[in-house]
């Protein structure tokens, strides 16, 4: 694919950052035009939803969500995307000749530049009180194979998928990629992760132990799934008792000491 080298994306985080920028402009476009992805209801996502959505397992938490989105726009919508589209052409325009390493070769087809688009809009969608001004093009890589996405949530949610079997039965992995193929058919669809750093992570919060963000693009049914999940330590959530009790004991040690007649 024409994005991608190696499986990452090539050019340069400061066209990134006027394609962002481009997103939050409201000044053009208004404040309802800013997220041109239209959000799609299916069934089959329910299930996964309602269980990821607040799964606490003691020591910690997940919190998990499996949304569909339109890439068909129309009106404003149609507008923003051109504007997103036209500001890419600019850059290429003004650093073609003059950097060696523009992204020319990479954004050079218009369905490689929609590619873009589409996941910083869906980016916009889900994470709608997050500033993704300072979003670099390199935080988004595809994942080749099946595969990898499956270990990762073998890795991440193995726990969960203990407790899915425990209350539902059968495999929280193959229920999960049921439901996504239901939706958006997983056979045609490209695999593309968002791995930001901890001060560009909008899944990083308080309590955060890990967290991932998953794109299934489907080019035919101009069609988007996310798949976004985070972990939460319930201790840093609830205010880290453990070092509270901690300062506790050791005011209790000191008085202690002070009260003793040496």
């Amino acid at each position: 694919m024409e994005l991608l080298e190696n499986g990452f994306w090539n050019w340069r985080s400061v066209w990134a950052l006027n394609v962002c920028r481009a997103v939050q402009n409201r000044e053009l476009f208004g404040e309802t035009a800013i997220y041109s992805m239209k959000f799609l209801e299916f069934t089959p996502l329910d299930s996964i939803n309602l269980f990821l959505n607040d799964l606490n397992l003691g020591e910690s938490t997940i919190k998990g969500s499996l949304e569909a989105f339109s890439c068909k726009h129309t009106g404003m919508d149609r507008k923003l995307s051109l504007s997103l589209e036209h500001e890419i052409l600019d850059y290429l325009s003004q650093s073609a000749d003059s950097d060696p390493s523009s992204p020319a070769e990479y954004l050079s087809t218009r369905s490689s530049r929609r590619t873009l688009i589409y996941l910083v809009l869906t980016l916009g969608h889900i994470y709608p009180d997050y500033d993704f001004s300072a979003v670099q093009a390199h935080l988004f890589f595809r994942e080749e194979e099946w595969d990898n996405f499956k270990q990762i949530l073998d890795t991440y949610l193995f726990e969960a998928a203990k407790e899915w079997f425990l209350f539902n039965g059968g495999s929280l992995l193959e229920s999960l990629s049921k439901a996504i193929d239901e939706v958006i058919k997983l056979e045609e669809c490209e695999i593309y992760s968002y791995n930001p750093d901890f001060d560009g992570n909008p899944s990083t919060e308080k309590g955060a132990i890990w967290s991932f963000n998953f794109f299934f693009y489907n080019r035919k049914l101009k069609r988007i799934v996310s798949f976004r999940c985070c972990c939460l330590s319930n201790l840093a959530v609830d205010g880290f008792p453990d070092e509270e009790m901690e300062g506790d004991d050791e005011d209790e040690e000191d008085d202690f000491f002070m009260n003793m007649d040496m």
